[in-house]
């Protein structure tokens, strides 16, 4: 298990000024993935800047998100016709992010608006999008909601309420546990404080996941030069099929 802290202390320029300020910094910005990678811990905590005394009203709330690449999903509709199954609508996912971890520090419905998730895109049903879809095909948003059921059966999409602390509406911390099939490229981190479920600063910043060593060479190998990589791996599995019948022939004359 890696363990990514990011530690919010170093002072940044925020996404837009606003009288309250995430203070953010990264202690490490990139996750290497291994033969023997397994997962990893993203542990996020730091603090707001003020120039003023805390505002009187609702208390504040931080919302702390990680999303990785996206990349097109088609999803198709199986029918059972004639006694078999066969494909009959489909739907283009053409924004359907590979990871989407989001964690609260209430529940979600008391921390952003309505409008506000609409505006930032926070929530899972908000952060992916389905297009190309057929004007008589039926139930299309189904399509998409079966994108996210899928991928949270998977651990890869996740809404964490309560598992934000905030302390004195002024430090805060949390983690986020991602799994060890991780896709390659750029993860965003997005943390938003909110009040009133109106959001009032936002911080981004992103977190580099590649792979590294031998995962690495296979993995460029095999998209650069597919012949070769084709032709090792016939090689490799001729040797180790030779090698286990020499070596059980071996034992069996013993």
């Amino acid at each position: 298990m890696i363990r990514l802290i990011i530690a919010l202390f170093l002072l940044c320029k925020p996404v837009h000024a606003a009288q309250e300020q995430v203070v953010l910094g990264l202690s490490q910005d990139r996750v290497s993935i291994t033969a023997d990678f397994d997962g990893s811990e993203i542990l996020i905590f730091g603090a707001v800047k003020r120039e003023a005394p805390i505002p009187d009203g609702p208390p504040l709330e931080v919302i702390v998100s990680v999303v990785g690449p996206s990349e097109p999903v088609t999803v198709r509709r199986k029918e059972r016709r004639f006694g078999i199954w066969v494909n009959t609508d489909s739907i283009l996912v053409d924004l359907a992010p590979s990871f989407y971890a989001v964690a609260t520090s209430a529940p979600f419905s008391q921390v952003l608006t309505n409008t506000e998730d609409l505006r930032h895109r926070v929530s899972i049903g908000r952060a992916i999008r389905s297009v190309g879809a057929d004007m008589n095909v039926e139930g299309a948003q189904n399509f998409a909601e079966a994108v996210i059921r899928i991928r949270e059966n998977e651990g890869l999409y996740s809404i964490r309420e309560n598992t934000v602390a905030v302390d004195e509406q002024t430090l805060f911390r949390t983690s986020i546990d991602m799994p060890a099939d991780l896709t390659e490229g750029d993860y965003l981190a997005r943390i938003f404080l909110t009040r009133g479920g109106q959001v009032v600063s936002q911080f981004e910043t992103t977190i580099d996941v590649r792979k590294v060593g031998l995962e690495r060479f296979l993995y460029n190998m095999s998209r650069q030069q597919p012949v070769w990589y084709g032709l090792m791996s016939l090689v490799i599995a001729i040797s180790a099929g030779w090698g286990a019948s020499t070596a059980f022939r071996l034992l069996r004359e013993k």
